[in-house]
């Protein structure tokens, strides 16, 4: 069973967040979609995931950039699964893929001090239970540390 977890942004946003995020899935060897609104946010992170860290590095590619199903982690705008992944991320109000069932896990990241993004994600907790998604609620502590709350 599909397995969908809200991350709750607070005080972080995505681009601290989801690079650590990315790091986790490959470690477990999991391929990733990364799935954001626009072109110009697929090309922000694209920019973004070869700089966040000097001792980190992310293997990544765009739609755009071709290869897509050779990457690793692929960024896109499009619903579509060209590379694989066991794991989609849906950042900045991508919608739940109609193939919600073939991913082992998706991760849904929202800001938590946007009312829009968070009755957006509120939307989507009850398509993803409609949908027999098993849905947990995340939430940092004052530590930063993920609490599961739901």
């Amino acid at each position: 069973m599909t397995e969908i977890l809200f991350y709750h942004l607070l005080r972080q946003p995505v681009e601290r967040v989801l690079p650590m995020l990315l790091e986790k899935s490959l470690e477990r060897g999991w391929r990733v979609v990364v799935q954001a609104a626009s072109d110009e946010r697929v090309e922000a992170l694209d920019a973004h995931l070869w700089t966040y860290s000097d001792s980190s590095f992310l293997p990544h590619g765009t739609v755009k950039g071709g290869d897509a199903a050779e990457q690793p982690i692929l960024l896109t705008t499009d619903a579509d699964n060209p590379n694989a992944a066991n794991v989609r991320f849906l950042i900045d109000g991508a919608p739940l893929p109609d193939n919600a069932a073939d991913y082992d896990r998706i991760v849904l990241m929202f800001d938590g001090e946007d009312d829009d993004a968070v009755a957006a994600a509120r939307a989507r907790w009850a398509d993803a239970r409609e949908m027999g998604l098993a849905a947990t609620y995340w939430q940092p502590d004052e530590q930063g540390r993920w609490v599961k709350k739901a």
